[in-house]
């Protein structure tokens, strides 16, 4: 049946649906304004710790390490620095959705936002790898809370012709914060080192719990039992999850492994730039989906879901697996090893900032698509939150085995050998999207989702 139609339909509901009591949330433009900056301070702390990453590691220097007998590669520990963080993330999924459902969405987003505020002010004491991997584990229950409280609320206010356009708006926020953090980091670490940039995180994560609690209106919506068990068995959530499981090993892997590759020394198979030639090969990613997901947004909102998700999950896939052959492109095409502002870099430079940005247009035609179907489902079976917890959670084997997979093939096969397993992630995974699109729902589903 198509959107348009299921929106006059009575929805029947399974036996495992919660009853939920519906009170309409004031829609207010500084509402939205507040969502997107809430948008904007999780997305500048967590981007300035991806640029920062292949710092921590030249400073931290992990080696192999022997627990209780068990020896632990440097690899690995490597991986861990990620690990961490999507561990805790997917420890957080359920009981933060579970909450915004059953209590106040808001009053969940300022915890989450305060408990912020104070993890990026225990960064600057970090002097070890286990601090780190800890420290990061605290930050990723504080990004996902709000990833979680934003992207409910937003989709919860807007109507559902709208929805998508306002998730891509949110999304742009977050996006735009990535640049300013991803670039900031770079710059003012070679300038100041570490502690500057965490004043600035924790200012600019204060600011938004203020307006948070400034111009957001008190969420009425409550429900009651586990909407979780009724929305798991969602056909379209199970036919996107055997997309979205597969794709989340590869954007894992290729957004992790960009600063990575261009940061990290020749002999461990990266091209050892410099702090703000990193910051641009990792936040061109951030800029062209920021400049296009509003767009690709109102696409969806008008001509249907599965095909974004299709196409972009498709492109994204061919993209990655042409980011090791950038020094073989760079050399055939004879660009400059040397470029103003950014020094002596190599003349894989732009072919690496191109496909990055390319990177980002891709993706930028799968996000809004993709949150707006969990967002439609989620808002007429009861319980937006628990489906994007359960969006979430379906993310999470990727986001923590993943690194642990880059940081074995890193040092045990190459460096191009991430890119490519990230790569044949996206392409397995659009492949048995359509196919199960196709065998289930029709074979004009892929147009009319």
């Amino acid at each position: 049946m198509r959107r348009a139609e299921r929106r006059f339909c009575i929805s029947v509901r399974n036996t495992y649906a919660p009853h939920f009591e519906t009170k309409p949330v004031n829609e207010d433009r500084r509402q939205f304004w507040a969502l997107y900056f809430a948008r904007f301070a999780e997305g500048f702390g967590f981007m300035t710790l991806v640029t920062l990453l292949p710092f921590y590691i030249n400073v931290l220097q992990p080696t192999d390490t022997t627990i209780l007998g068990v020896t632990i590669s440097a690899g690995l520990i490597v991986g861990l620095y990620t690990s961490g963080f999507t561990l805790a993330q997917t420890v957080a999924v359920v009981p933060v959705a579970w909450s915004g459902d059953r209590f106040d969405k808001r009053t969940v987003l300022l915890v989450v936002l305060g408990i912020g505020v104070g993890v990026y002010a225990l960064f600057p004491i970090v002097d070890s790898s286990g601090s780190f991997i800890g420290i990061r584990a605290l930050q990723g229950i504080a990004v996902t809370g709000s990833g979680l409280m934003t992207l409910s609320l937003v989709g919860q206010i807007a109507d559902v012709g709208t929805r998508a356009n306002h998730i891509g708006k949110a999304n742009a926020a977050n996006f735009a914060a990535s640049i300013v953090g991803g670039l900031g980091a770079g710059t003012l670490y070679e300038a100041f080192g570490f502690g500057p940039i965490f004043t600035i995180i924790v200012c600019i994560t204060l600011v938004a719990w203020l307006s948070t609690f400034g111009y957001l209106e008190t969420d009425e919506t409550r429900v009651h039992g586990f909407p979780f068990a009724g929305l798991a068995l969602n056909r379209r959530i199970l036919t996107i999850s055997a997309f979205r499981f597969q794709y989340a090993f590869s954007v894992t892997l290729v957004r992790t492994w960009i600063p990575i590759f261009a940061g990290v020394a020749a002999a461990e198979g990266g091209l050892a730039y410099g702090g703000l030639a990193v910051a641009l090969a990792t936040v061109i990613e951030k800029f062209t989906n920021m400049c296009c997901q509003p767009f690709t947004g109102r696409l969806s909102d008008s001509y249907g879901r599965a095909l974004f998700v299709f196409a972009g999950g498709g492109a994204y896939g061919l993209i990655a697996l042409a980011v090791p052959f950038t020094p073989a492109i760079g050399a055939a095409l004879d660009l400059p090893a040397e470029i103003v502002l950014f020094g002596q870099v190599s003349p894989a430079f732009l072919p690496l900032v191109a496909l990055s940005g390319l990177l980002g247009v891709a993706d930028s035609f799968r996000e809004p698509a993709s949150m707006a179907l969990f967002a439609d489902e989620g808002t007429e079976d009861g319980g937006v939150a628990s489906s994007f917890g359960i969006r979430e959670l379906i993310w999470r084997p990727g986001s923590v085995v993943a690194p642990l997979l880059g940081g074995w093939l890193m040092y045990e096969v190459s460096m191009a050998s991430v890119f490519y397993v990230g790569g044949a992630f996206a392409l397995t995974g659009v492949t048995a999207f359509l196919l199960i699109l196709v065998h289930t729902h029709g074979r004009q589903a892929l147009f009319e989702w």
